[in-house]
């Protein structure tokens, strides 16, 4: 299968969802929190397969190469004002 084949395939399976999704809300009706969230993420599903598909119809170019990060230890002054993730700032404490 070629690539539009598979997109396409993938938009009817995002088809048979919505479907579903439509059959679901009929017994749970449009208010669910839940069922709103999933219906949402669909819906960006969709979105993000049609712009897969337009980059790839439009020659969009191929990913960047790989960029290697050294194994030397960062400078550590590139830290000094940073916040400790989950301790907050060096001289705060917590209340």
């Amino acid at each position: 299968m070629s690539l539009n084949d598979e997109v396409t395939a993938v938009q009817r399976c995002l088809d048979d969802l919505g479907q579903a999704l439509a059959r679901l809300e009929k017994h749970l009706g449009e208010r669910d929190l839940e069922l709103r969230r999933v219906r949402t993420d669909a819906a960006h599903l969709r979105e993000s397969v049609e712009l897969l598909r337009e980059a790839h119809r439009s020659g969009a170019e191929p990913p960047a190469e790989p960029v290697e990060i050294p194994e030397a230890p960062y400078d550590p002054a590139l830290w000094k004002d940073a916040d400790d993730e989950g301790l907050g700032a060096r001289d705060r404490h917590a209340p």
